[in-house]
């Protein structure tokens, strides 16, 4: 039988419990929401995936008086290197959903900006200050990733509104004759089972076992990131992310834990020095990232390869597309991921769960068995989402370009940008405040990003001797069509329906 967890009652236990999905809850009438979810498997939305977006958008669901059912493959915390980092904007959004309080008793760190090395050289890029509260800044948080996760599933299982079932989603349900969406099929101990809603959405991450069957782009995975969690680690500069720069792919270090760090090591296809005759990842880790590290961090990171728990996640694109599938919506990474370089992917999602939680209102859409009107909000959400989600898919694409930089031009715009960093200002207060959710503005990236390039070429003909500048202003039309080639196809993706 599927592990089905609900609220009978107004004080609920969060602990899960094992219920027979026959069985009406005690306290409820046949005919009740809550009935229906236990005898008939039926509400207004069956949610698959109780990950960073499903389980968000089942609680803001929910809460609008909203039948829910949450599907989820295991509800045993997950243990992943990614979706640790929760930038400003993020923290706002989960505020306005009511479930900032996740971050608390999960040992989560304050996060106030970043800090980016390179080649050694250090410079610290703080949150903008509040424009509304002058003399503070806003502040992200970064945790373990899977105590994050098992706080927002609590939330889901207090919610009465909310069923949470433990099963394998196995395909979608549909009408014959219309290609409408009904529901879902599952098996849960070779038990076959059916969960019926007026809409279902797919959220079941970046390994999404539907997105080929509804979307005609696919995901493209250019590297790997390969993580290690360092022990009471010394940080250049605590509470604040840290880049690391050099000869090869961007490092980033972050703390996770009040002795937990994160290091992440960015390892493109095809990396020579991590190739079987050159020692494989553990060789490259040893003999290439160490030696490039911060001196204070580099004996807990040889601790921590020593203790051999590496673990890797691909680092995808995937433009995004509008829902036009009636009865079901595709979302979260199962729809758009970008470089999880600058740790955008949970701020995406939660703003994308404010904004879809308010389309889909019963103020807006009093029925969700309206398909029209819901593609048509669908059609909305899609265009009204890119203030911010365009902003950080870009810019995590165009940064994770520069900071790896593995030509003349591209190492050129690298240089450019940290110089550009080091100006301070609005050389700083921009870029991060677009990186952490808060600017959401598309012109202000492109005006940033172009500033580097100018300044990039600026560099190059200005600190060239003098019998070099012509050959430095040949290579300035280098830099500048670089610029364009890394920046344009990006804006191009984001602007196609």
């Amino acid at each position: 039988m599927p592990l089905i967890l609900d609220s009978p009652s107004p004080s609920p236990s969060p602990s899960p419990t094992r219920s027979d999905p026959g069985f009406a809850p005690a306290g409820f009438a046949l005919d009740s929401p809550a009935a229906r979810r236990h005898l008939h498997h039926e509400a207004d939305v069956v949610v698959v995936g109780a990950g960073v977006f499903g389980t968000a958008i089942a609680f803001a669901l929910a809460r609008q008086n909203r039948s829910v059912i949450l599907l989820e493959r295991s509800l045993k915390e997950p243990d992943r290197i990614v979706g640790e980092l929760l930038q400003p904007g993020g923290v706002e959004a989960l505020e306005k959903l009511g479930l900032k309080d996740c971050l608390e008793g999960i040992d989560a760190v304050v996060v106030k900006g970043y800090e980016v090395i390179y080649y050694g050289e250090e410079v610290e890029i703080p949150y903008p200050e509040n424009a509304t509260r002058k003399g503070t800044r806003p502040e992200g948080r970064s945790f373990h990733h899977g105590r994050f996760i098992g706080k927002l599933r609590e939330r889901a299982m207090m919610e009465e509104n909310i069923m949470v079932v433990e099963t394998t989603v196995t395909g979608t349900i549909k009408n014959g004759w219309t290609g409408q969406v009904l529901g879902v099929e599952s098996v849960t101990k070779e038990e076959k089972d059916y969960y019926f809603g007026k809409l279902t959405i797919i959220a079941d991450g970046y390994a999404s076992k539907f997105r080929k069957e509804y979307i005609s782009q696919q995901p493209v995975s250019k590297s790997k990131f390969w993580g290690l969690e360092l022990i009471d680690a010394d940080l250049p500069l605590p509470l604040h992310g840290h880049v690391v720069l050099g000869d090869g792919a961007p490092v980033l270090l972050y703390q996770i834990g009040t002795h937990e760090t994160r290091c992440l090591v960015d390892v493109p296809e095809g990396t020579q020095s991590a190739s079987v005759a050159n020692g494989g990842i553990k060789g490259h880790l040893k003999n290439v990232v160490l030696p490039s590290l911060p001196r204070c961090v580099q004996s807990s990171f040889e601790a921590a390869l020593e203790n051999g728990k590496l673990k890797s996640m691909p680092n995808s694109f995937l433009p995004p597309s509008t829902n036009k599938v009636p009865g079901m919506v595709l979302l979260g990474d199962a729809m758009n991921m970008r470089h999880p370089l600058t740790g955008g992917g949970m701020t995406v999602a939660f703003n994308d769960v404010v904004l879809l939680r308010d389309l889909l209102s019963p103020e807006k859409v009093s029925d969700l068995g309206d398909t029209k009107m819901v593609i048509k909000q669908m059609s909305t959400f899609h265009w009204k989402r890119k203030n911010l989600t365009s902003v950080i898919n870009i810019l995590a694409q165009a940064l994770y370009s520069l900071f790896a930089a593995n030509d003349p031009q591209l190492k050129a715009l690298q240089f450019g940008c940290f110089r550009y960093f080091q100006r301070g200002g609005q050389c700083v207060d921009g870029p991060v405040g677009l990186l952490a959710g808060i600017i959401r503005q598309p012109f202000v990236l492109f005006y940033h990003f172009f500033a580097v390039a100018l300044l990039s070429i600026w560099l190059l003909v200005f600190e060239s001797p003098l019998y070099k500048i012509p050959l430095a202003l040949f290579s300035s039309i280098g830099i500048f069509w670089k610029a364009c080639q890394v920046l344009f196809p990006f804006i191009s993706s984001e602007v196609k329906v």
